[in-house]
């Protein structure tokens, strides 16, 4: 009876020995579980992201034989790999955060970009403009140049008449009326005056004799052609200078040497200065938009 007795206390002693193990196991890791959560916790780089992470500690108590205990449950391997799946987790956030910035950074600097570039050819397109306008000034400055120098030369020949065209007018001896070749002459005259600017009509009469009576004769000749002018034509009173010279000695520009009349004469010199020329030269200036 004492040897059975004997034999079974070794048998139950090494049937015991694994269960107090895992108890003591499972209370260690107990223990260790709440202190991993908060060191996790107090590491978690979501409360902030310029912390750097700890490494994780390897769990140095591994078990009554001081290796893994072969007979470990399933929780206890959970609870073993709970801390590097948090891990994981908080690294994966991490990266998806990081990601976001990244992007997010990308998109503004893209747009500053983007931004820079329309400013740029916006300017661009001021100065092209800018430069247009500067061409379209200098040649409006020069042609306001050019035309105050044909003013002024206009101003300067304002009075200086030049004679354009001449016409003799003959009568018979005796008589005042105009024959049908002066009339036809005067009228040829009166057209070329039309839409003209700075303009005088000379007449000069003449006739043969002595005296107070051959100048009166050659005014009355010289007032017949003013006079069918103004009616015919409407040529303007002020614009006409008219003189009975009788039988004065004049000298005619084709002629170097003064002549008596001969016969009954007037003569009907159309004078121009350069008014017109200035007036034909006077444009509006051109704003067209340069090529």
């Amino acid at each position: 009876m004492k040897s059975r007795l004997l034999f079974t206390l070794p048998l139950v002693a090494t049937l015991a020995l694994p269960v107090i193990a895992q108890q003591s196991s499972n209370t260690l890791d107990q223990q260790s579980a709440p202190q991993a959560q908060a060191s996790t916790a107090s590491t978690s780089p979501m409360s902030n992201p310029d912390q750097q992470l700890e490494p994780l500690q390897s769990n140095t108590r591994e078990g009554f034989w001081g290796h893994m205990n072969p007979f470990a449950r399933k929780k206890y391997v959970q609870r073993q790999l709970s801390p590097i799946r948090d891990r994981a987790n908080e690294l994966d956030e991490l990266t998806a955060n990081n990601s976001r910035m990244l992007k997010d950074v990308d998109a503004r600097a893209t747009a500053g970009i983007q931004r820079a570039d329309a400013h740029a050819s916006l300017a661009d397109q001021h100065a092209v403009d800018a430069g247009n306008r500067a061409q379209m000034a200098n040649q409006t400055a020069q042609q306001a140049s050019t035309q105050l120098h044909s003013v002024s030369q206009v101003v300067q020949n304002l009075d200086q008449y030049q004679s354009a065209s001449q016409i003799e007018i003959r009568f018979r001896p005796g008589a005042a009326t105009l024959s049908k070749n002066a009339k036809e002459a005067l009228d040829q005259l009166a057209e070329s005056m039309k839409d003209q600017k700075g303009w005088l009509v000379e007449i000069q009469g003449f006739t043969p004799g002595r005296g107070s009576a051959s100048i009166q004769q050659s005014q009355h000749l010289a007032d017949s052609v003013v006079r069918y002018l103004v009616i015919n034509h409407q040529i303007p009173v002020y614009r006409i200078y008219e003189l009975g010279l009788g039988n004065a000695q004049m000298q005619t520009a084709s002629d170097t040497t003064a002549k008596s009349a001969h016969g009954s004469r007037v003569e009907v010199t159309l004078l121009k200065n350069n008014l017109g020329d200035l007036q034909a030269s006077q444009q509006p200036p051109s704003m067209s938009q340069p090529q």
